[in-house]
């Protein structure tokens, strides 16, 4: 009984802070708009891999139906985020070592394609930079979550600078999913800090003009990352 008063106690504790959320839904609540609300929450570590996302509370916290919250887990859940289990309830996804692979695959080929297609320079490269700038000051001082996202920053502003609300989009769901990961790691800064270096020397190249050296480091530095980042989650999920 403790103990199950305890959970609901955390889980109020924890949905409460969602109905700060509830003036990014506009005034008419739609499915998408909730659906991005916590597709954030989970990319920033709100509801970790393996949490049940409870729908009284939710809805509660949003103000939203409980049909409108249904079909936003229904959009969560085609993006791979959520997961329904029969007669047990909606969870954040826990990523198999396969889908990491998968995710590296879809990223290799999206962002290598961007930065190739990119065409004459000079390019607007402001977001990137922005990025690269974010994550240095966070290293410096080690903050490590604000680190990681930076990093996210990065790659979703490469992929932009195709231009292509489609790919952004894309792009935007595969680095949610990636972010299930890092959020399962005991210390995800190590998985990023070594990549600032290589960050700088991407915008670099793509400052001097030169789209295929930066398509060269960054299929290097994704190939690099998958390895590292396989390996460790391999046995942290086994464990």
């Amino acid at each position: 009984m403790a103990n199950g008063a305890e959970q609901r106690l955390a889980e109020a504790v924890e949905v409460s802070e969602l109905e700060t959320d509830r003036p990014l839904l506009g005034r008419t609540s739609t499915a998408e708009r909730v659906a991005d609300v916590l597709r954030d929450r989970i990319a920033e570590g709100f509801f970790p891999p393996g949490t049940r996302l409870s729908e009284d509370s939710i809805k509660g916290a949003l103000g939203v139906s409980r049909n409108t919250l249904r079909e936003a887990f229904r959009l969560l859940t085609h993006e791979r985020l959520l997961v329904h289990e029969l007669n047990r309830g909606v969870f954040v996804r826990v990523v198999s070592v396969a889908d990491l692979t998968d995710i590296y695959r879809v990223r290799a080929l999206v962002e290598c394609a961007a930065v190739r297609g990119l065409g004459a320079p000079p390019y607007r490269l402001d977001a990137v930079e922005a990025a690269v700038v974010a994550g240095e000051r966070a290293a410096r001082e080690r903050a490590w979550q604000e680190l990681s996202t930076a990093n996210i920053r990065f790659h979703q502003a490469v992929v932009g600078l195709a231009g292509s609300p489609r790919t952004d989009e894309l792009m935007r769901a595969v680095l949610a999913e990636l972010r299930l990961v890092f959020h399962f790691m005991d210390d995800p800064r190590r998985f990023h800090a070594p990549y600032l270096t290589r960050n700088r020397q991407i915008l670099e190249a793509l400052q001097a003009g030169d789209a295929a050296e930066a398509e060269r480091l960054l299929a290097s530095y994704l190939e690099d990352s998958r390895r590292q980042l396989a390996g460790a989650y391999a046995e942290r999920v086994s464990s």
